[in-house]
């Protein structure tokens, strides 16, 4: 083998390596994303209430048994983790995976869980089986329900949406007996449906569903998002419509695609803040 050759392989070794380990560092990398919402309709109690949202897990890992997501979550010492769907991924099934996490995930906080697309494609007797074993780990399964969380003589409502109820009346089924002044927590999994958060009277909703775009390229944004094609608007950050916000997570894991590009999973945590 000629001098020259060898150094054309070592280059393309280099290469290859380098790009290999860039790309595992934009899929494991976590980061932690914060917001702050304030609204006059949150009494003082939950002034600096902290909410961590995680979205399209995709069975993903962490570490061993997410051990440095765990981490990451409780080093945030929430008051309540919401899990806005895709937990598992229907091309891939490990329902495992998600209830070891889930399991842990609890012993910090209460765990509220709705559902994504994923879940609605699994086989009947998967769902079935995710969903009795996500409960039986500590779970709120939060699917078109409606609860108050209190802290002493206050609360707030928090309502949970299953994926299959985004675009027609069930949220204004569920909001329309809730106090005009109640503020109302949204949790659902995809950003298409803000125009609807807004009609059933949403004053937060925490989505996730497009994943950041997968790719995000420099001055020109996201590529691709599912339910929005390419170059979509709706991916990740504060989005309004009307007097609703919406936050959108870019997620933990990938399914179809396999990686991501300047867009590395993330955990968001919003602050609670009364006006």
């Amino acid at each position: 083998m000629g001098q020259n050759r060898k150094k054309r392989i070592f280059i393309w070794i280099s290469v290859l390596i380098v790009l290999l380990g860039f790309f595992y560092y934009e899929d494991n990398h976590l980061v932690v994303s914060t917001y702050t919402i304030e609204s006059e309709k949150l009494a003082e109690e939950f002034d600096g209430y902290k909410i961590v949202q995680i979205s399209d897990f995709h069975n993903t890992s962490f570490g061993v048994k997410n051990k440095r997501l765990l981490k990451k979550i409780k080093n945030e010492k929430p008051d309540m983790l919401v899990i806005t769907g895709d937990l598992v991924d229907s091309n891939r099934v490990n329902i495992s995976v998600a209830v070891d996490f889930v399991e842990e995930a609890v012993k910090i906080c209460p765990v509220y869980y709705v559902t994504g697309n994923h879940e609605r494609s699994l086989p009947e007797t998967q769902r079935k089986e995710l969903f009795q074993k996500l409960e039986q780990a500590g779970a709120v399964l939060f699917l078109d329900k409606t609860t108050e969380i209190r802290r002493e003589d206050a609360s707030f409502t928090l309502i949970g949406l299953d994926d299959g109820s985004i675009y027609d009346n069930t949220l204004l089924k569920l909001t329309e007996e809730i106090e005009e002044e109640q503020f109302r927590l949204v949790l659902a999994h995809e950003p298409q449906g803000i125009r609807h958060y807004a009609l059933g009277g949403a004053d937060l909703v925490l989505c996730g569903h497009a994943h950041g775009g997968q790719f995000r390229i420099p001055f020109i944004g996201p590529v691709y998002a599912p339910g929005q094609g390419f170059f979509p608007k709706l991916t990740n950050g504060e989005h309004e419509s009307g007097d609703t916000k919406m936050i959108i997570s870019r997620g933990l894991g990938n399914s179809v695609i396999p990686v991501r590009l300047l867009n590395n999973p993330e955990i968001v945590v919003v602050t609670l803040k009364a006006q």
